[in-house]
């Protein structure tokens, strides 16, 4: 069971980062394609949510 917890815990910062890059890039690239608003300001509150998840990932990975 521990090694499961591992495996999680190595996949999330990796799933993070992707989450990250797909949002910043529909968020950059948003207005030259024609995206709408809303979907470029949803992908935006993605993209903080994932900095909020890689930030304390990396907090409890410190104190540990």
């Amino acid at each position: 069971m521990t090694n499961e917890i591992r495996t999680t815990t190595a996949a999330a910062p990796v799933l993070l980062w992707l989450v990250l890059l797909v949002s910043g890039a529909a968020n950059a690239a948003g207005p030259l394609i024609g995206l709408d608003f809303t979907v470029r300001m949803v992908a935006g509150g993605v993209a903080i949510v994932a900095i909020a998840g890689l930030i304390t990932h990396y907090v409890r990975r410190r104190k540990a």
